[in-house]
């Protein structure tokens, strides 16, 4: 049950939604053991003003971050194996690379867990696990 806060550039938000929208979603299911259907993105387009970002803090020797960079935050519910979460940060910059061009260097992810008890999907109800089911 993730939720995923995707900044991006005001200026690419309408050429790259629909695209980083299905990679983040595949690649979630795909390596981070969320349904199919399980799908929450809100996207948050914001003016080159708007963003302060260091284009050198930890983005690789010889690699900076351009007006390009997107940042991922990923709010789950069932907390996630270091090996899962490595997968996900992989193949999300690989596919992203790949589709969109955008470089490594201009990707970050950020992923918190939570409760199931935090969650509250609709009718102001507290989400509770289903019986047998266990995080």
């Amino acid at each position: 049950m993730p939720f995923t806060r995707i900044s991006l550039p005001d200026h690419r938000a309408d050429t790259w939604q629909d695209a980083i929208s299905a990679i983040l979603q595949n690649t979630l299911v795909d390596h981070f053991s969320v349904p199919k259907d399980d799908c929450f993105q809100l996207f948050e387009p914001a003016s080159r003003r708007q963003r302060v970002i260091n284009p050198t803090y930890l983005a690789g020797e010889n690699h900076h971050r351009s007006e390009d960079f997107l940042l991922f935050h990923i709010t789950a519910g069932k907390p996630r194996n270091s090996y899962q979460k490595q997968e996900l940060f992989r193949h999300l910059t690989e596919k992203l690379h790949v589709a969109l061009g955008i470089s490594p260097a201009d990707v970050m992810v950020v992923v918190s867990f939570t409760q199931p008890e935090d969650w509250s999907f609709s009718h102001g109800e507290m989400f509770k696990l289903p019986q047998g089911v266990f995080l």
